[in-house]
């Protein structure tokens, strides 16, 4: 803002003391400037936000309201997308083994660039903030994978202290890393910075800066190709989750508590003094490891028999609705129950078509499916009451 206004921070202070009315005419004039520049409704908002925030650390404060156009506005990433599988195998391909960990923690770990080092590089994330690696005879070593991670307050955007976890793919570039840096002569302790320096010794502060590990990312990515911002692979972690939640690989507050959201969690998270129940834990690890084939790029999402057999379901499913009028997926719930087991994909395709088989041919089924209004003249006529499904609706069968 200085160097926009042509002043300095005292002479900005000196100015709005002598003529409030002229440096706020500026300041519009200023907006008007950038806004035909085409600069971002979020930069120029940016850049006010830190003159009010300078003037009112001085008792000063703005008498009129400087508007910008389309505050909402974000105009350098609507038309981004996430970047697919390939990409970001090609990101990783492209970046040394310092890099790829910086990349593997926000597209894997789903954690933000400022957690990995802040913007002064006098804090983030160290060794002791992995409490399930150890180092042994020169070699690291993982007790469980996917490892957690833990991300203190301090470096938390939202200043609560939560956890997440690195998937198998994440914890081999990082170990690969780590044992390089032993093998240089580096001493690793707990309170080592996870991701170091190019020359730790040179350096004056012991963590990377935001600003740096974001400008190594993007480097990386330009090599690859990829012309996308750094922070496009925490979005790639969000979306491959989402994605993960529709297919009920992991639940939503699991989904949210790990990306360091605010919640019903977190909640219970603080009010337990960071001591989450141990079946807890390992649910989100054994969720995080059920995602590991949508997040990672060692392995696909799904082999082409598996797309084939999901399409399959979903005929079938559309076919029982549109023609028939059943729903399969109560019939799928309905013999789960029976079984007390979950169907793999092969057992619901020939599940469904037997159903619709029978449906066709006009077999009388031991079992059925009815709403609450019905049930009492089947269970005259001889029926037996079996369970209540997730719809409400009540599953019976035929004694005879």
């Amino acid at each position: 803002m200085c160097e926009l206004l042509d002043s300095t921070p005292q002479g900005i202070l000196d100015w709005a003391e002598r003529d409030m009315k002229g440096f706020q005419d500026s300041l519009e004039d200023l907006v008007t400037r950038l806004e035909s520049e085409d600069k971002s409704p979020g930069y120029i908002l940016d850049l006010l936000k830190t003159v009010k925030s300078w003037l009112r650390y001085h008792d000063l404060t703005l008498k009129r309201r400087i508007k910008v156009s389309n505050p909402n506005a974000t105009p350098t990433i609507e038309d981004e997308q996430v970047p697919s599988n390939e990409e970001l195998s090609r990101i990783f391909r492209a970046s040394n083994p310092r890099v790829r960990v910086a990349e593997v923690l926000i597209a894997f770990a789903d954690l933000r660039p400022q957690t990995l080092g802040n913007h002064d590089g006098s804090d983030g994330l160290m060794l002791e903030d992995l409490p399930e690696l150890k180092i042994e005879n020169g070699e690291i070593i993982f007790d469980r994978i996917p490892t957690m991670i833990m991300v203190r307050s301090n470096i938390s955007k939202a200043r609560h202290k939560y956890f997440t976890f690195l998937i198998g793919e994440g914890c081999t570039y990082l170990k690969e890393y780590l044992e390089e840096r032993l093998r240089a002569g580096e001493r690793l302790e707990p309170e080592s910075p996870l991701i170091s320096h190019e020359r730790p010794r040179a350096s004056t502060r012991k963590f990377l800066l935001t600003r740096k590990i974001s400008h190594l990312i993007r480097m990386a990515m330009r090599r690859a190709g990829v012309y996308k911002r750094p922070y496009v692979l925490r979005a790639y972690a969000e979306t491959q989750l989402i994605i993960a939640e529709s297919k009920r690989k992991i639940s939503h507050p699991y989904l949210q508590f790990i990306a360091g959201h605010k919640g019903d969690i977190e909640s219970r998270y603080s009010t337990n003094k960071g001591i989450l129940p141990e079946e807890m834990i390992e649910g989100m690890r054994n969720s995080i490891q059920a995602c590991e084939p949508f997040l990672g790029t060692t392995t696909q999402e799904m082999d082409q028999s598996m797309v084939v057999k999901e399409a399959k379901v979903e005929a079938l499913k559309s076919i029982a609705k549109s023609l028939l009028g059943i729903d399969l997926l109560e019939v799928k719930v309905a013999k789960e129950k029976e079984l007390e087991r979950e169907l793999d994909r092969d057992e619901e395709i020939e599940l469904f078509e037997n159903e619709i088989k029978k449906m066709r041919e006009g077999e009388k089924d031991p079992q059925t499916i009815v709403k609450e209004t019905e049930l009492e003249a089947y269970l005259a006529d001889g029926w037996q009451f079996v369970s209540v499904l997730p719809s409400q609706k009540i599953l019976i069968r035929r004694t005879d």
